[in-house]
């Protein structure tokens, strides 16, 4: 079976196992429930066909992946070995100071908490021509793969796109600016 079988066939079941899995959580004073993603983790089997479905999102052959902490770093390592390509993590709040090497970091626009984070990594994680792919678990401003496309090309790599388990994006253009393929529309679950 291809590469390209082996994506196709792991996304069609995982987008059934993460629908069974996700729960929404939500006390009687909350206005609004979230989701509770604990579940996607748990179940071997998911973990398991999860990078191949996320990396077959793509046709275009990365040759890194990159993935903000926390969950995107977990989901992005799961996709890389399925690619069979090298992983950075994209770090938040980085604290340069105690280490020499120099780094990439930009600033996040808004997330969907209204925070402006900053992430980082080493600048040498990252060589001119690379092709890269994002991943992460959830997109919903898309400030966090906006921001990680910025520092993919502060280093002379090209941005590929963001792959993500749910596309919750406010902003349906960025679908195309990005570009961002999901498994999961938020409206699905």
């Amino acid at each position: 079976m291809t590469r390209s079988a082996v994506h196709q066939q792991a996304r069609g079941g995982v987008r059934g196992q993460l629908r069974a899995a996700i729960r929404w959580r939500q006390d009687r004073v909350d206005r609004w429930a979230s989701a509770d993603l604990t579940g996607w983790w748990r179940d071997a089997e998911l973990l398991r066909d999860l990078g191949p479905a996320l990396a077959g999102l793509y046709d275009e052959q990365p040759t890194v992946v990159v993935g903000p902490v926390s969950r995107g770093a977990m989901v992005g390592a799961l996709t890389a070995a399925a690619l069979e390509v090298g992983f950075v993590e994209a770090r938040k709040e980085i604290a340069q100071a105690t280490d020499s090497d120099q780094w990439v970091y930009r600033t996040t626009g808004p997330d969907y908490r209204d925070r402006n984070l900053v992430f980082g990594f080493r600048r040498g994680l990252l060589r001119s021509g690379d092709q890269v792919l994002m991943v992460d678990d959830w997109a919903a401003s898309g400030a966090t793969a906006r921001t990680i496309r910025s520092l993919v090309e502060d280093c002379g790599a090209r941005f590929l796109g963001a792959a993500c388990i749910v596309d919750g994006l406010t902003d349906p253009r960025l679908r195309h600016d990005l570009p961002l393929r999901a498994l999961l529309d938020v409206r699905t679950l």
